[in-house]
């Protein structure tokens, strides 16, 4: 099984103010296929929508379980955005893109054009 780390995309200094940073932290329990597909389809989704202004930070509740309660997580995978404001959470492996992207904040919601 293929396993994940904490990523970190490095941001041009001469632009880092005038870009909108991404902080995103994934709790998983282990590294099992649900966790491994969760941070895999995460890093794919940043990297499309997101490249050079995001950071990952991958948490493992079985080797740290007491901070699941700071970002109150009752269920794994979980991603947490930090950053931007405001905070959000979406739990799941994150397969369905268009659901996760919409519960990301990273493309607003379908409108239904009533006319």
């Amino acid at each position: 099984m293929e396993s994940f780390e904490s990523l970190t995309q490095n941001v041009d200094p001469a632009t880092a103010e005038a870009v909108e940073r991404w902080e995103l932290r994934l709790y998983v329990a282990g590294k099992t296929q649900k966790s491994v597909t969760a941070f895999n389809n995460l890093k794919r989704l940043c990297e499309e929508h997101l490249k050079g202004r995001y950071s990952i930070e991958v948490i493992d509740l079985v080797e740290r379980p007491q901070l699941a309660a700071g970002d109150q997580i009752v269920a794994v995978p979980t991603v947490v955005r930090k950053l931007p404001e405001p905070l959000c959470r979406l739990v799941g492996d994150l397969r369905n893109t268009e659901k996760a992207l919409v519960g990301l904040q990273l493309r607003p919601l379908p409108t239904v054009d009533n006319a």
